[in-house]
Protein backbone atom coordinates (compact mmCIF):
# COMPACT_ATOMS: atom_id res chain seq x y z
CA UNK A 1 0.00 0.00 0.00
CA UNK A 2 3.18 2.20 1.03
CA UNK A 3 4.38 1.90 -2.51
CA UNK A 4 1.49 2.76 -4.27
CA UNK A 5 1.43 6.09 -2.21
CA UNK A 6 5.07 6.51 -2.73
CA UNK A 7 4.42 5.96 -6.91
CA UNK A 8 1.54 7.94 -6.89
CA UNK A 9 3.47 11.02 -5.28
CA UNK A 10 6.67 10.61 -7.08
CA UNK A 11 5.02 10.52 -10.65
CA UNK A 12 3.20 13.55 -9.49
CA UNK A 13 6.99 15.50 -8.97
CA UNK A 14 8.50 14.05 -11.68
CA UNK A 15 5.26 15.96 -13.92
CA UNK A 16 5.55 18.74 -11.98
CA UNK A 17 9.66 19.17 -12.20
CA UNK A 18 8.30 18.41 -15.75
CA UNK A 19 6.05 21.04 -16.38
CA UNK A 20 8.71 23.61 -14.12
CA UNK A 21 11.45 22.53 -16.86
CA UNK A 22 9.44 23.11 -20.11
CA UNK A 23 7.81 26.21 -18.55
CA UNK A 24 11.46 27.75 -18.51
CA UNK A 25 12.76 26.86 -21.73
CA UNK A 26 9.84 26.72 -24.66
CA UNK A 27 9.21 23.36 -26.25
CA UNK A 28 10.42 22.46 -29.84
CA UNK A 29 7.05 19.89 -29.23
CA UNK A 30 4.34 21.56 -27.68
CA UNK A 31 1.77 19.26 -29.88
CA UNK A 32 2.87 15.99 -28.20
CA UNK A 33 4.18 17.74 -24.91
CA UNK A 34 -0.01 18.46 -24.64
CA UNK A 35 -1.06 14.97 -25.98
CA UNK A 36 1.27 13.08 -23.52
CA UNK A 37 0.01 15.17 -20.49
CA UNK A 38 -3.39 15.01 -21.33
CA UNK A 39 -3.33 10.90 -21.78
CA UNK A 40 -0.73 11.03 -18.94
CA UNK A 41 -3.38 12.38 -16.90
CA UNK A 42 -6.82 10.95 -17.82
CA UNK A 43 -5.86 7.66 -18.53
CA UNK A 44 -2.49 6.97 -16.31
CA UNK A 45 -1.14 4.28 -19.00
CA UNK A 46 1.12 2.08 -18.30
CA UNK A 47 2.84 2.31 -22.18
CA UNK A 48 1.99 5.49 -24.19
CA UNK A 49 3.97 5.54 -27.42
CA UNK A 50 3.45 8.94 -29.76
CA UNK A 51 4.84 9.17 -33.43
CA UNK A 52 4.87 12.47 -35.00
CA UNK A 53 4.27 11.15 -38.47
CA UNK A 54 4.14 14.87 -39.87
CA UNK A 55 7.54 14.72 -41.75
CA UNK A 56 5.48 11.87 -44.14
CA UNK A 57 2.50 13.97 -44.98
CA UNK A 58 4.25 17.83 -45.11
CA UNK A 59 3.97 17.31 -49.22
CA UNK A 60 -0.03 16.51 -48.77
CA UNK A 61 -2.06 19.56 -50.33
CA UNK A 62 -4.13 19.65 -46.81
CA UNK A 63 -0.79 20.75 -45.23
CA UNK A 64 0.47 23.46 -47.84
CA UNK A 65 1.13 26.57 -46.21
CA UNK A 66 0.40 25.26 -42.67
CA UNK A 67 3.44 26.43 -40.48
CA UNK A 68 2.99 23.30 -37.94
CA UNK A 69 5.52 21.07 -37.71
CA UNK A 70 3.09 18.70 -35.43
CA UNK A 71 0.09 17.58 -37.58
CA UNK A 72 0.11 13.53 -37.62
CA UNK A 73 0.47 11.85 -35.05
CA UNK A 74 0.55 8.17 -33.95
CA UNK A 75 -0.48 7.03 -30.50
CA UNK A 76 -0.46 3.56 -29.01
CA UNK A 77 -1.83 3.63 -25.72
CA UNK A 78 -2.30 0.48 -23.32
CA UNK A 79 -4.62 1.54 -20.15
CA UNK A 80 -7.08 0.08 -17.66
CA UNK A 81 -9.05 2.92 -18.45
CA UNK A 82 -10.15 1.49 -21.34
CA UNK A 83 -11.17 -2.33 -20.07
CA UNK A 84 -14.23 -3.69 -20.81
CA UNK A 85 -14.94 -0.69 -23.95
CA UNK A 86 -14.93 -1.19 -27.32
CA UNK A 87 -12.58 0.21 -29.73
CA UNK A 88 -15.09 2.69 -30.84
CA UNK A 89 -15.54 4.00 -27.14
CA UNK A 90 -11.68 3.85 -26.61
CA UNK A 91 -11.14 6.47 -29.35
CA UNK A 92 -13.98 8.95 -28.64
CA UNK A 93 -12.46 9.17 -25.20
CA UNK A 94 -9.01 9.53 -26.90
CA UNK A 95 -10.63 12.41 -29.49
CA UNK A 96 -12.37 14.14 -26.50
CA UNK A 97 -9.37 14.40 -24.67
CA UNK A 98 -7.48 15.80 -27.61
CA UNK A 99 -10.32 18.26 -29.13
CA UNK A 100 -8.79 21.70 -28.22
CA UNK A 101 -5.93 19.85 -29.73
CA UNK A 102 -7.84 19.12 -33.03
CA UNK A 103 -9.77 22.17 -33.44
CA UNK A 104 -7.02 24.71 -32.90
CA UNK A 105 -5.71 25.92 -36.38
CA UNK A 106 -2.13 24.35 -37.46
CA UNK A 107 -3.10 21.50 -34.46
CA UNK A 108 -3.47 17.59 -35.21
CA UNK A 109 -4.73 16.58 -38.47
CA UNK A 110 -4.31 13.29 -38.16
CA UNK A 111 -4.47 11.05 -35.82
CA UNK A 112 -4.02 7.25 -35.45
CA UNK A 113 -4.47 5.13 -32.65
CA UNK A 114 -4.13 1.47 -31.12
CA UNK A 115 -5.67 1.15 -28.05
CA UNK A 116 -5.79 -1.51 -25.51
CA UNK A 117 -5.39 -2.75 -21.98
CA UNK A 118 -3.14 -4.54 -20.15
CA UNK A 119 -4.35 -7.91 -20.82
CA UNK A 120 -4.94 -7.39 -24.22
CA UNK A 121 -0.99 -6.18 -24.86
CA UNK A 122 -0.01 -9.17 -22.76
CA UNK A 123 -1.94 -11.25 -25.33
CA UNK A 124 -0.35 -9.53 -28.02
CA UNK A 125 3.48 -9.87 -26.81
CA UNK A 126 2.22 -13.79 -26.35
CA UNK A 127 1.52 -13.90 -29.79
CA UNK A 128 4.61 -12.03 -31.55
CA UNK A 129 7.15 -14.21 -29.31
CA UNK A 130 4.81 -17.20 -30.26
CA UNK A 131 5.25 -16.35 -34.20
CA UNK A 132 8.80 -15.26 -34.12
CA UNK A 133 9.13 -18.92 -32.71
CA UNK A 134 8.17 -20.35 -34.94
CA UNK A 135 9.71 -18.20 -37.70
CA UNK A 136 12.84 -19.42 -36.50
CA UNK A 137 11.58 -23.53 -36.41
CA UNK A 138 10.74 -22.59 -39.97
CA UNK A 139 13.76 -21.07 -40.66
CA UNK A 140 16.00 -23.80 -39.03
CA UNK A 141 14.12 -27.04 -40.86
CA UNK A 142 14.84 -25.11 -44.38
CA UNK A 143 18.40 -25.02 -43.73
Amino acid sequence: MLQKHVRAWTGRAARQLSTMASSATPSNTPMEDAIRAKITEALMPSRLEIFNDSSKHAHHKAMVGSTSRETHFRLVITSDAFKSKMQPARHRIVYTLLQEEMAKEGGIHALQLRTMTPEEEKRLKEREQQQQQQSSTNAAEAS
